[in-house]
C-alpha cells in the first residue's frame, strides 16, 4: 500500500487529503487548500461586467483562458460547479481569440428555494468573495466560482475514507487482546470472534477444531481494515443539501436527487438508478484494473529484465576489461619480443664493428712494429764507415724502405669501420597505429533471413534472396551462399559477395537442393540462415545456344531452329548441360538438300566448332545420310547401320547418365545398338550441319517407349 500514498496526498500542501473536493476536471484538492489558492478578479475586469458594459475588448487578459479552455457541460461531462451555473440550454459565447465564455446565470425564480448551503454556520469558513477564480494545480484549468463558492464542488467521500483507513493502517502494530501482561504483537484476527490473537493465545483460546475450525483467520492488517470499513454513507446533493442522491444523470455523469430531476437542470436529461450505475461503473473499473494489472505485470517483468541487464552489464564490463588488459598485455609482450630482437641486431652490429676495428688495430700494430724495426736497422747501417759493405746492402735496403712505405698507403691508414651505427628505428607507423588504437563498434552479424517470397527455381536454375534482421545494426561486409550437390551431399560455396540476391545456373534437373546463407564482417561469420529446399524441373527444357555456336550458324524460332551459311560442317550446342539423370530430345529435319551428313549427339563445352561433330575426343555423335548412319568419336567410325534420313524425319537422342550410355533413334525406332558407353561429366546436346540442312529442336520430352521396355528390369535407371 506504500505505492498508493502519492495518490492520497494533496498536490498543494503535499499532505494527506482533508475534506477533499472534486473539481470539474476530475482532480482533487483539500477544501482548505482550495480557499488558499483562490484569486479574486476585479468587477471591472470580470466577464460579466465586461458583457454588461458592452466593452468591445473581450480578450479576457486577466486569465490565460486560451490555455484553460472553460468547457461547457456537454464538453466536460460535469455539472455546473462554480463557473458553470448557467442553464444548459443557453449557448456559450466565443471571443475572437477562441476563448469559450458562458453567459450570465439565469435569474432566480420568483420564489426560490432556501439556499441552506449559503447559511453561515458556527465554525465554518467565511463567505467566498464574489468573482473568485480557482486554478487546478494539476491541469491548470481555471474556473470562476458562482455564489455557492467552494460548496458548489462535491466532496470526495470515497477518497476521504481511503485516506482514513490508510492512516490508521500505518499506526502502531496491533497487540493481542487476550494477553494479561505485556500484550504481544497480534499475528491473526478472527473475523467471527472479532478478536486479535498472538500465536500462543490463538493456540490456547482459539484452537482450529470443533466449531472454531470454521472461523476465518486473517492477517491483523486486513482485520483492522475490515473493522474500519464503516457502513456506506449517504451523500447529499450539492444543490439541495437536504436531499440525498437517488439517481445518476447519464448526460452530466453525476449523481442527482429527485428535486434536480423535477425542478433543476437535469429534468430533461437521461437518468438511471444510482445502484445500477454504481455496479456498472465498478465492473468497468474492475475490467480496466485487470488490463492495467497486466500492464503492471509486464512492467515488473521489464524491470526484472532491466535489473538483470545491470548485472549482465557489470559482468560483461569485468569480462571486457579483462579481455582488454589481456589484449594490451599481448601487444606489450609482442613489443618486448620485438625489442629483444632489435637489441640482438644492435648487439650483433656492435660486435661486428669491434671485431673489424680490433683486427685492423692488430694488423696495423704488427705492420708498425716491422716498419719501426726496419727504420732502426737502416739507421744503424748508415752509421757504418765501411763503404764497400754499405754498398753491398744499400740497394736492397732502399727497395725494402720504398716497398714498406708504399704499403702504408691511404687505404691502410683509413678505418675499415665507422663508429656510427647506420640503424634507425622506424617507430612512426607503430606510434601512429598505437594512437589510432580504439574500439570498433562491430560484432558478428546476425544470421540472414531468407525472403521466401522471392526465392524460386526454374528449369535447372535457382534464385535466392535474403536480408539482414530488421533490428540488426551490425555492419555486414558480405554474404556466403552455399548449396549441396542436390543429392544430400556436402555443402559448397557458390557465391561470395555483397549482393543479397543470387541466381545459380547449371544445376541438375529433377534434383532437390538444400541452400543456406551466412553473413560475415571483420569480426567473424554469422550463424547460418534457415535451410531452404529447392526443387529443379523434372524435365529438361532447353534451346540452342548462340553464345557458344560457330559464327556461321543461323538461328530462328527463338533459338529452336538452326541452319548454316557455310557448306562446311559447323557445330552448335544446347544451352543446358547434363551430368545426372535420363534425358531425351528430338530434332526434326526441316530441310535436307543434296544428301549432306548432319551429325547428332552430345559434346563438352570446348569441343571443336568448325568440323563435323565427333571428329575430336570431346564429342560423341551419330552422323547420317539418306541411306545409312555411323557412330563417331575421336574421328573413329563404328557400327554402320542401314537407314537414313530425309525431310520431315525425326532424330532422337537419349542420354542416360544413370547407366552412362548414349542411344539414337530415327522416327521413334532405335538406330543401331547402344552407341556409346561410360558417358560421364558435363555433356551438352550438340549437332553439326551445313547450309543444306535445317533442323528444329524439341526438348522436355518423355522417355520413349522402346527404351522403357528395353530397360524395364532397371527401373532405377529412369529419371
Amino acid at each position: 500500500m506504500e505505492e498508493m500514498e502519492e495518490e492520497l496526498k494533496c498536490p498543494v500542501c503535499g499532505s494527506f487529503y482533508r475534506e477533499p473536493i472534486i473539481l470539474p476536471c476530475s482532480h482533487n484538492i483539500c477544501m482548505a487548500c482550495a480557499r488558499n489558492i483562490l484569486v479574486q478578479t476585479p468587477d471591472a475586469e470580470s466577464p460579466r461586467s465586461r458583457r454588461a458594459s458592452g466593452s468591445a475588448a473581450s480578450d479576457y487578459d486577466y486569465l490565460d483562458l486560451d490555455k484553460m479552455s472553460l468547457y461547457s457541460e456537454a464538453d466536460s461531462g460535469y455539472g455546473s460547479y462554480g463557473g458553470f451555473a448557467s442553464a444548459p440550454t443557453t449557448p456559450c459565447q466565443k471571443s475572437p481569440n477562441g476563448i469559450r465564455v458562458f453567459p450570465p446565470a439565469v435569474p432566480p425564480p420568483a420564489h426560490p428555494q432556501p439556499q441552506h448551503h449559503l447559511l453561515q454556520h458556527p465554525g465554518s469558513f467565511p463567505p467566498i468573495p464574489r468573482n473568485s477564480c480557482i486554478t487546478c494545480p494539476q491541469c491548470h484549468r481555471s474556473l470562476i466560482l458562482d455564489e455557492r463558492g467552494l460548496r458548489g464542488f462535491p466532496k470526495n467521500r470515497v477518497l476521504e475514507g481511503v485516506v482514513d483507513r490508510y492512516q490508521q493502517s500505518k499506526a502502531a502494530a496491533l497487540k493481542c487482546q487476550l494477553c494479561e501482561k505485556s500484550p504481544k504483537e497480534a499475528t491473526v484476527m478472527c473475523e467471527q470472534c472479532d478478536v486479535f490473537y498472538c500465536e500462543p493465545c490463538r493456540m490456547r483460546c482459539h484452537p482450529p477444531r470443533g466449531p472454531l475450525a470454521k472461523h476465518r483467520l486473517v492477517p491483523p492488517a486486513q482485520g483492522r481494515v475490515s473493522r474500519q470499513l464503516s457502513p456506506r454513507k449517504i451523500s447529499t446533493c450539492t444543490e439541495h443539501e437536504l436531499e440525498n442522491h437517488s439517481m445518476y444523470c447519464v448526460q452530466c455523469k453525476i449523481p442527482v436527487c429527485y428535486q434536480c430531476l423535477e425542478e433543476g437542470r437535469h429534468s430533461s436529461h437521461e437518468v438511471k438508478a444510482l445502484g445500477a450505475m454504481w455496479k456498472l461503473h465498478k465492473g468497468q473499473l474492475s475490467q480496466a484494473l485487470n488490463i492495467l494489472s497486466e500492464r503492471a505485470k509486464e512492467a515488473q517483468e521489464f524491470l526484472v529484465q532491466l535489473r538483470n541487464m545491470v548485472q549482465q552489464i557489470q559482468e560483461n564490463s569485468v569480462e571486457f576489461e579483462a579481455c582488454l588488459v589481456a589484449q594490451c598485455d599481448a601487444l606489450i609482450d609482442a613489443l618486448n619480443r620485438r625489442k629483444v630482437q632489435l637489441l640482438s641486431r644492435v648487439n650483433g652490429e656492435h660486435e661486428h664493428k669491434l671485431k673489424v676495428v680490433r683486427d685492423q688495430i692488430a694488423h696495423c700494430t704488427v705492420k708498425l712494429r716491422q716498419t719501426t724495426g726496419l727504420m732502426e736497422y737502416c739507421l744503424e747501417v748508415i752509421k757504418e764507415n765501411d763503404p764497400s759493405g754499405f754498398l753491398q746492402i744499400s740497394d736492397a735496403l732502399i727497395r725494402r724502405v720504398h716497398m714498406t712505405e708504399s704499403q702504408w698507403g691511404k687505404a691502410t691508414l683509413t678505418p675499415r669501420m665507422t663508429s656510427d651505427f647506420d640503424l634507425t628505428l622506424d617507430s612512426g607507423p607503430l606510434l601512429q597505429t598505437i594512437h589510432q588504437l580504439d574500439f570498433v563498434q562491430m560484432k558478428v552479424p546476425a544470421a540472414p533471413i531468407l525472403q521466401l517470397e522471392e526465392c524460386c527455381s526454374s528449369s535447372n536454375s535457382a534464385t535466392l534472396s535474403w536480408k539482414q534482421p530488421p533490428l540488426s545494426t551490425v555492419q555486414v561486409e558480405g554474404y556466403i551462399l552455399e548449396l549441396d550437390d542436390g543429392n544430400g551431399g556436402q555443402f559448397r560455396e557458390v557465391y561470395v559477395g555483397k549482393e543479397t540476391m543470387c541466381t545459380v545456373d547449371g544445376l541438375h534437373f529433377n534434383s532437390t537442393y538444400n541452400s543456406r546463407v551466412k553473413a560475415f564482417n571483420k569480426t567473424g561469420v554469422s550463424q547460418y540462415s534457415q535451410t531452404l529446399v529447392l526443387q529443379t524441373s523434372e524435365i529438361a527444357w532447353f534451346t540452342f545456344d548462340p553464345s557458344s555456336a560457330h559464327p556461321d550458324i543461323i538461328f530462328s524460332n527463338d533459338n529452336l531452329t538452326v541452319t548454316c551459311s557455310s557448306y562446311d560442317d559447323r557445330v552448335v550446342l544446347g544451352n543446358t548441360g547434363f551430368s545426372r539423370g535420363v534425358h531425351y530430345w528430338e530434332m526434326t529435319v526441316d530441310r535436307y538438300d543434296n544428301h549432306p551428313d548432319p551429325a547428332f549427339g552430345v559434346a563438352r563445352i570446348d569441343t571443336l566448332k568448325d568440323v563435323m561433330l565427333g571428329k575430336d575426343d570431346k564429342a560423341w555423335a551419330m552422323y547420317v545420310d539418306n541411306n545409312r548412319s555411323w557412330f563417331m568419336h575421336n574421328n573413329s567410325h563404328t557400327n554402320r547401320t542401314e537407314g537414313g534420313i530425309s525431310k520431315a524425319c525425326t532424330v532422337g537422342v537419349l542420354l542416360d547418365l544413370n547407366n552412362r550410355i548414349l542411344i539414337f533413334s530415327i522416327n521413334d525406332e532405335p538406330q543401331g545398338p547402344i552407341a556409346f558407353e561410360k558417358m560421364e561429366g558435363l555433356l551438352f546436346p550438340a549437332i553439326s550441319l551445313n547450309r543444306n540442312v535445317q533442323v528444329t529442336l524439341h526438348s522436355g520430352l518423355a522417355i520413349p517407349e522402346f527404351y522403357i521396355q528395353r530397360h524395364v528390369e532397371h527401373p532405377t535407371s529412369l529419371c
